[in-house]
C-alpha cells in the first residue's frame, strides 16, 4: 500500500510567539520550526500501517519554501521512504493547499492519504475536508484508531466527536486526518537520520501543477491575546454570585 502523508512546517509549540507591531504577521526571527504535531502523528500512523502490512511505501508531501526540507528530512529519518516538496514562496489558504494536494494525489495515486486534523499555526481544520471533496474520496476526520480489513481494501476508523466516539468504514482510496490520541510518534534513530540524508526529496515548482494560487482568504490583522488579570478571592458563595452578576456579567 502506498500512503501519502502531508507535512507542514509550523513554529515549535514551545516557542514564544510575538506579533509584529503592525499586526501583519508574527516575528519569525529566532523562532524554531518543527513538523506540525498532528502531521507527525500522521507520519507515525503511516509507518505503523506499513510495518503491520509487511511492506508498502510512505511518501511525504509538503508545500513551501526550500527551508521545509528540514522538516521533510525529519520525517524521512522517522522512516518514510521519500518526500515531495511543492516549491511555493507565497502564503496559501486551505483551498489552494487542497487543490495542490489533489494534483499530487493524481500523480502519485496512493491508496491512503493521511493528514493532521489541523495545523497548530492557523488551526483552520479545512484542507483535509476540502481535498476529500475535490477528489470525491471518502474521509474520516479526527481519527483515534485505524484498522484495515484483511484484504486491505477497506478501513475502519474510530473518530472523536462531541458526543464521544464514532466508528465509520469506507473502501479505499480515502483520507484520514489524525487526532491527538491516534498514537505516540517515534523519535528518529541515529541510523534513521543517516539514511535520511540519502533519501529522495523531489522538488516540484507549484507553477508546474497548473493550480491557481490566488487565495480566497486574506488575514487582515493579527492581534496578541489580552493579558489575563489576577483573580479574586471571596469569602462566601453569595459574594461569588454577586461578582459573577455585577462584574463578570455571566449570570
Amino acid at each position: 500500500m502506498k500512503t501519502l502523508v502531508t507535512v507542514k512546517r509550523v513554529p515549535d509549540p514551545e516557542t514564544t510567539i510575538r506579533v509584529k507591531p503592525d499586526g501583519s504577521g508574527i516575528v519569525t526571527e529566532n523562532v524554531k520550526y518543527v513538523i506540525n504535531p498532528f502531521d507527525e502523528i500522521g507520519i507515525e500512523e503511516a509507518l505503523r500501517i506499513k510495518e503491520k502490512q509487511g511492506g508498502g511505501e510512505v511518501v511525504l508531501v509538503s508545500i513551501g519554501a526550500k527551508v521545509v526540507t528540514e522538516q521533510l528530512r525529519t520525517g524521512l529519518a522517522m522512516g518514510a521512504d521519500r518526500a515531495i516538496l511543492v516549491a511555493c514562496e507565497q502564503e496559501l489558504d486551505s483551498l489552494v493547499v487542497a487543490r495542490i494536494l489533489a494534483k499530487i494525489v493524481e500523480r502519485e495515486n496512493p491508496e491512503l492519504l493521511v493528514m493532521g486534523k489541523q495545523a497548530i499555526d492557523d488551526d483552520a481544520n479545512q484542507a483535509g475536508q476540502m481535498l476529500a471533496a475535490l477528489l470525491d474520496w471518502p474521509q474520516a476526520t479526527f481519527a483515534s484508531k485505524v484498522e484495515f480489513a484483511a484484504d486491505q481494501k477497506s478501513v475502519q476508523v474510530t473518530r472523536e466527536v462531541d458526543g464521544g466516539l464514532e466508528t465509520i468504514g469506507f473502501a479505499l482510496p480515502g483520507i484520514v486526518t489524525a487526532d491527538l490520541r491516534l498514537n505516540e510518534p517515534r523519535y528518529a534513530s541515529l541510523p534513521g537520520i543517516m539514511k535520511a540524508r540519502k533519501k529522495e526529496i523531489k522538488e516540484i515548482p507549484v507553477s508546474e501543477l497548473g493550480v491557481d494560487t490566488t487565495p480566497r482568504l486574506k488575514v487582515q490583522k493579527l492581534t496578541p491575546p489580552a493579558k489575563k488579570q489576577g483573580g479574586k478571592k471571596v469569602e462566601t458563595v453569595q459574594a461569588l454570585v454577586d461578582l459573577l452578576h455585577t462584574e463578570a456579567k455571566v449570570i
